[in-house]
């Protein structure tokens, strides 16, 4: 007699197999903890810092909010730690990912370089099978950190997570899992391209799609060489919207490795004439730009604390978030997939040209395909994935006519890695005046403007064919309970080292009165919408005062609501409030 297999019946034989498999270890432990730092001169050696006076630090760790008064000192940082060792992994690969560190940096292994990595916001892996000895070993990270390298606070260590990995000979490489969706009617077609290696013999791939804890379909196929592809069929899945934001879970399984990832379903439709269509459904962006500090905490990424900062966005009406200017923690991406707030996922503030002595700009030219795809591999397949911003404010695109090629190459990059476009490629441009910046603009699928609401109507008209939003709007300035009269006069310095709620403190470059930012925005159907500057504010870029943090936010540092905030929760939202504001005139639209 045949038994029948339900999903149910695979998952139980997979978990009962879980002990049993011979294929290797299979660990996964975060290594935040025991690491020992101290900071040097520039040009330190390892023994320098083996005879420093070391500091006992857990990560995530942020060295220069230590001292508030250098935020960007310059300085060689030390990270060390022992690693032990079992005879079980000799027959493993054994690798440790950093989600980040910021920035210039060699990763040690008993003495040896085993790996180099420049770029302070994109995650990499460290490969350490071959030098890796059976016992104690010790892991160092060394940082060369020089000022200027940001335009805003970067913060400085290894302030995201760090986590081993343990896995078979015949494994999944880390994000080597590409899941697209599609759909015809009520039925949903889930496509799975796998990576693969080791894989000398076949082997047996299972993907399993889970609602919470329950199973809702599967599928198995032959995992040989270097590649397997899997096709799921899904009968009227929850779709997932900014608000319905149904999120699955993707359980994929070669023999003791498991890797789960958030999957959604949702059908993109970026017009020309309507702006977003999301499930065929219209939705206007109410976004905003956010840097990745967390105020007196640093860079140093928190999980609760950024959950805190999301979910204070969603409450004033946001359903949409520029990751100001670079990748963000991936975290960050699952706290958008459970929330319902759109990405756009930003790669870099610079190219060739630097804005700083010491940013980017010095690696961009070898390092950007490996940045790119460590960027796009991580997120591509969440549900909040909206866009793949390639750049903001870059000076090559308006100063050389070669950055046209930059363009081209680096949506060849992002492309590779999402060959089916979950996402589409975009720039963020405060240069679309000049006739270098439309050039590269008309190179991308979606056109984002900074601070350039005036060219709308005109550029619509020239370019057709062009996908048009705000990636950047407002810039008003304004400090949480801060008054300053007259109200006539617009106020750049003032004894308090404060920025008048009044709105008469303004940038060169911002709006002069958000009530028009807001009307602009809504009178143009067009436009997929708008991506305030900023949601909160940030350390670094004191305008106009040479203070520690910004006043752009819609909130401070500490994520409590100015007057601005209240404003676009009266727009964006439909929850009932009374928010009592000193000489905010009524808006008629």
């Amino acid at each position: 007699m045949k038994r029948r297999i339900s999903t149910s019946d695979i998952w139980a034989d997979f978990c009962a197999a879980l002990t049993s498999y011979d294929g290797g270890m299979t660990v996964e432990q975060l290594l935040n903890d025991g690491w020992q730092f101290c900071k040097l001169p520039l040009g330190s050696t390892l023994e320098d810092a083996s005879n420093a006076a070391l500091q006992a630090v857990d990560l995530p760790h942020d060295f220069l909010i230590e001292n508030e008064n250098d935020l960007y000192e310059t300085t060689d940082a030390w990270y060390l730690r022992t690693l032990d060792v079992p005879e079980s992994w000799c027959a493993s690969c054994v690798l440790v990912r950093f989600d980040g560190v910021y920035m210039d940096c060699d990763v040690l292994l008993n003495g040896h370089v085993v790996c180099t990595h420049h770029y302070g916001y994109t995650a990499f892996d460290v490969d350490l099978t071959s030098r890796l000895l059976v016992g104690r070993n010790t892991l160092a990270v060394h940082i060369r950190h020089q000022s200027p390298n940001s335009r805003w606070y970067s913060g400085a260590g290894i302030y995201r997570d760090v986590t081993l990995h343990v896995l078979p000979k015949r494994h999944i490489p880390l994000d080597g899992v590409y899941v697209t969706t599609t759909h015809e009617l009520e039925s949903w077609t889930m496509t799975i391209d796998t990576e693969l290696c080791g894989m000398k013999d076949n082997g047996v791939l299972t993907h399993v799609l889970l609602d919470g804890d329950v199973p809702v379909c599967d599928v198995t196929v032959e995992a040989a060489g270097d590649h397997a592809n899997a096709v799921m069929q899904v009968l009227s899945p929850k779709l997932w919207l900014p608000d319905a934001p149904n999120v699955y879970t993707l359980q994929t399984m070669l023999g003791n490795q498991v890797i789960r990832q958030n999957v959604g379903f949702r059908d993109l439709t970026f017009t020309t004439d309507r702006g977003l269509l999301v499930n065929g459904a219209p939705v206007k962006l109410h976004g905003v730009c956010l840097h990745h500090d967390l105020g007196c905490l640093g860079s140093a990424f928190h999980e609760k604390a950024m959950r805190r900062q999301l979910r204070a966005m969603r409450q004033m009406g946001v359903n949409a978030l520029r990751t100001s200017h670079n990748p963000p923690a991936k975290q960050v991406m699952d706290l958008c997939d459970e929330l319902g707030i759109f990405v756009v996922d930003e790669a870099f503030d610079m190219w060739l040209r630097a804005k700083t002595p010491f940013d980017y700009a010095r690696f961009f030219p070898t390092d950007m395909p490996s940045d790119v795809a460590a960027w796009v591999r991580r997120d591509r397949n969440h549900p909040s994935l909206l866009m793949w911003s390639i750049g903001n404010e870059i000076l090559d695109t308006h100063l050389d006519e070669s950055a046209q090629q930059v363009t081209c190459d680096l949506c060849e990059n992002v492309r590779l890695h999402d060959p089916r476009g979950n996402a589409v490629i975009t720039i963020g441009s405060n240069f679309m005046p000049w006739e270098g910046a439309r050039k590269c603009a008309d190179l991308v699928d979606a056109q984002g403007y900074n601070y350039g609401e005036k060219y709308y109507e005109a550029h619509h008209a020239e370019h057709p064919d062009w996908v048009i939003y705000g990636s950047e709007t407002a810039s008003a300035l304004s400090s949480r309970g801060i008054y300053h009269f007259p109200m006539a006069s617009s106020i750049l310095s003032d004894e308090d080292l404060q920025c008048s709620a009044l709105g008469n403190s303004t940038s060169s470059w911002g709006t002069k009165d958000m009530r028009k930012c807001i009307v602009e925005d809504l009178n143009t159907p067009y436009s997929l919408g708008q991506f305030l500057w900023s949601g909160i504010d940030y350390i670094g870029e004191p305008t106009p005062y040479h203070t520690r943090s910004c006043y752009f936010g819609m909130m401070d540092t500490a994520v409590f609501p100015k007057d601005y905030w209240y404003l676009f929760k009266s727009l964006w939202t439909n929850a009932p409030m009374v928010h009592i504001g000193v000489y905010l005139s009524l808006i008629h639209i």
